[in-house]
């Protein structure tokens, strides 16, 4: 049940929480410490702002006094969170899960507090299931409870193929929280069932089933989807100032203020002052420069904002060129849509083809619409790709 709205107005803790099992859980949050378990699966090796909305919370919950334990899911990885898929995900190999995970220590200590935060691995459990448990573990739920999940019920009705190891996913996810016996796990929503497993499993293990929070899930920056690094629009932790402040410039003006309540420590009577003033008619902009500036200092320092607003105005304002981008050189005359793939100046080739043949890609501030475009190897070129990124071709 969602936690009461009077009581949210400036409340870090129930701020922005969607849900919670038992009703009761935050009361009781304020009562005793508890162990606080959330997991990430390095299948990807950046973690972004979507997974600072929970780290926040975690932050907040250190505060009050609660330890955190961080799981690295580097064995469920192996499997893929089949949450929100459509169809069978491919399963990513060690050594990809290794390189991810390298540096999620880093970025998560740039939020949580490292004195109240146990890190660990679940392939030191997981990986150590026989047989004979790994059965007896699925004995422990049906498949008419795991056809409930949303993605697997419309999967399974237009006969779209679910393969097995798909079920175990949250059984090991919630088997998780049987080995750790933490008091608490916390999620975004699409992670509700995969939670409310690790209660199910807690209870038939004999433990007390874990307390369960679930937080909203940030849009990325097309201002629709799911933040994501495999749908290009993610905004990294680790993310260098100038990127950061330009790709929060770039967010949708609709994800303003939702930035601002997940993502910052505003109050929401001045997030509500925002909407008012952008709904009649003030120029969203100076939000935007304020959320920018406000998540680059909490990721990186006041300097850096400010550096980092003073490039943005340089470059965007006033049109000019960045006094630094990517340089490359080139053995061959190469078309422009291979280049703006290569890299990753666009998703793919046909993106890069639709980019540059609706104007969005300039070549030494000349628009160029042709996607066949050769850029000359032994020429300096300097080019533009929407908004704010850029290549600089040195003589080869």
């Amino acid at each position: 049940m969602p936690p009461n709205e009077n009581n949210m107005i400036n409340d870090p803790l129930s701020r922005g929480i969607e849900t919670c099992f038992p009703d009761d859980l935050l009361s009781k949050l304020t009562e005793k410490k508890m162990t606080i378990k959330f997991g990430a699966d390095p299948s990807a090796p950046d973690l972004h702002l979507g997974h600072m909305v929970i780290l926040n919370k975690l932050r907040v919950l250190q505060e009050m006094g609660h330890q955190v334990i961080f799981i690295i899911g580097d064995f469920t990885a192996m499997i893929g969170d089949p949450t929100g898929k459509s169809e069978t995900r491919k399963p990513l190999d060690e050594a990809q899960i290794i390189e991810n995970a390298k540096t999620y220590q880093v970025q998560l200590f740039k939020i949580l507090d490292k004195t109240k935060t146990t890190v660990v691995y679940n392939s030191d459990w997981l990986g150590k299931l026989s047989a004979k448990e790994m059965v007896q573990l699925s004995a422990r739920v049906t498949v008419a409870r795991m056809l409930e999940r949303d993605d697997f019920t419309k999967r399974f009705s237009n006969n779209q193929p679910i393969s097995i190891h798909e079920f175990l996913y949250p059984l090991l996810q919630g088997y998780d929280s049987v080995h750790l016996k933490n008091d608490v796990e916390i999620g975004g929503t699409d992670q509700t069932f995969n939670l409310l497993m690790g209660r199910h499993l807690q209870k038939e293990f004999g433990q007390k089933p874990q307390g369960v929070i679930t937080l909203p899930i940030l849009e990325g920056l097309d201002g629709h989807q799911k933040m994501s690094k495999s749908l290009a629009n993610h905004i990294a932790i680790l993310d260098v100032p100038k990127d950061m402040f330009g790709k929060l410039m770039s967010i949708p003006d609709h994800l303003i203020t939702r930035y601002f309540s997940l993502l910052t420590q505003v109050s929401n009577d001045e997030i509500k002052a925002m909407e008012s003033a952008m709904t009649t008619g003030e120029n969203p902009k100076q939000f935007k420069l304020k959320l920018a500036k406000t998540m680059v200092t909490m990721l990186h320092s006041e300097q850096a904002a400010n550096d980092a607003e003073t490039e943005f105005g340089r470059v965007f304002s006033d049109q000019e060129i960045p006094s630094d981008m990517p340089e490359t050189t080139l053995q061959a005359p190469t078309r422009l849509d291979d280049l703006l793939t290569t890299h990753q100046m666009a998703v793919s080739k046909k993106e890069a083809q639709r980019l540059i043949s609706q104007g969005g890609v300039s070549v030494n501030q000349e628009k160029v619409t042709d996607p066949f475009t050769l850029i000359d190897p032994k020429a300096e070129s300097i080019i533009k790709a929407g908004k704010r990124r850029w290549l600089k071709v040195i003589p080869s």
